[in-house]
């Protein structure tokens, strides 16, 4: 499986997490940011909440206790003739005096990752996740748009769900050779090279990839859409189209992005007092526990629980 590769080409890992120190590791695509003296002044054991590059807005959500992140984790906005496919780019630097693990819950993207052990196009990941990070590195990445890898990758993006597939499997076998550029670069300088990579590879613009990104932005802007039949509804489709049209644009389904929306929205609203009765019903739970046993699936432990973990009312 190749991706589109443009006239001129070369020689050639946003995400949740929570965390804690004490295991042994790497870094993961989406994983937010790195620990340690990296450009900055971000020191070993601050907090990592995301910062965010020009035209970037700095922003939390999807990540579970983003203010006790041990990693620096910044997001840069990207060129202007990628912005129909790229979200934004992201790079993670860490220095850690003992291991740290962090447990990441993927938003409905696809992320292409630089990073020593092993670049790789890192397909929407469904299932639990965790990365722990040791010593010192970085991870460089770009997060694409819902359906904005489908161009890319010519094929339907369910065939690399869940898949952490080499870059050179998808880009051809010089894809590997700026790998070293790209880890060993400064922040600015290390986007560049990311870009001037994919420009290269530039596929036509798709217009179903467009429609189905509008489908994933309005459940994200929208939590009133807590049911498939009522999206498909909305954008006049039927179930079944708008199944098929997930399963090949975004790589998982309609549902799978439904609820995880929802479980971000609630890591985002969670403390110590939170109403979770309340809090459930307004994200489309009509039983509590169902609610509970999402949230748990995807964070590790009740809703209860973790927002106790987060200390804030």
């Amino acid at each position: 499986m190749r991706a589109h590769a443009g006239p001129g080409a070369p020689p050639v890992a946003s995400p949740v997490a929570s965390s804690k120190a004490g295991t042994g590791g790497t870094a993961q695509p989406g994983a937010r940011d790195a620990t340690g003296e990296a450009p900055g002044g971000v020191r070993s054991g601050t907090a990592g909440v995301p910062a965010g590059g020009a035209g970037v807005p700095s922003d939390t959500r999807g990540i579970l206790n983003a203010g006790a992140a041990r990693f620096r984790y910044t997001r840069h906005a990207c060129h202007p003739d990628l912005a129909f496919f790229v979200e934004h780019h992201w790079i993670i630097r860490w220095r850690l005096d003992e291991p740290y693990e962090q447990r990441v819950v993927s938003h409905p993207s696809v992320n292409l990752v630089f990073q020593e052990r092993g670049s790789c196009v890192a397909g929407v990941v469904t299932g639990d996740h965790r990365e722990v990070l040791t010593g010192s590195g970085v991870v460089v990445g770009s997060r694409f748009h819902p359906a904005g890898f489908r161009p890319f990758l010519g094929a339907p993006l369910s065939t690399i769900s869940g898949r952490f597939t080499p870059v050179s499997e998808i880009f051809g076998p010089g894809a590997d050779a700026i790998v070293p550029a790209v880890l060993s670069a400064r922040d600015e300088e290390a986007v560049r090279v990311v870009e001037e990579f994919l420009l290269a590879r530039l596929p036509p613009r798709d217009p179903v990839a467009e429609e189905v990104a509008r489908l994933v932005a309005g459940v994200l802007d929208d939590p009133g859409i807590t049911r498939v039949d009522r999206l498909a509804a909305l954008h006049g489709l039927s179930v079944r189209r708008l199944q098929r049209l997930f399963n090949d644009y975004v790589g998982v389904s309609p549902k799978w992005v439904i609820r995880r929306y929802r479980i971000h929205e609630a890591a985002e609203r969670a403390g110590s007092g939170t109403d979770w009765p309340r809090l459930a019903a307004e994200l489309g739970y009509s039983d509590q526990s169902h609610f509970v046993r999402d949230f748990r699936s995807v964070v590790g432990m009740s809703p209860a629980a973790y927002g106790r973990s987060l200390g804030r009312p």
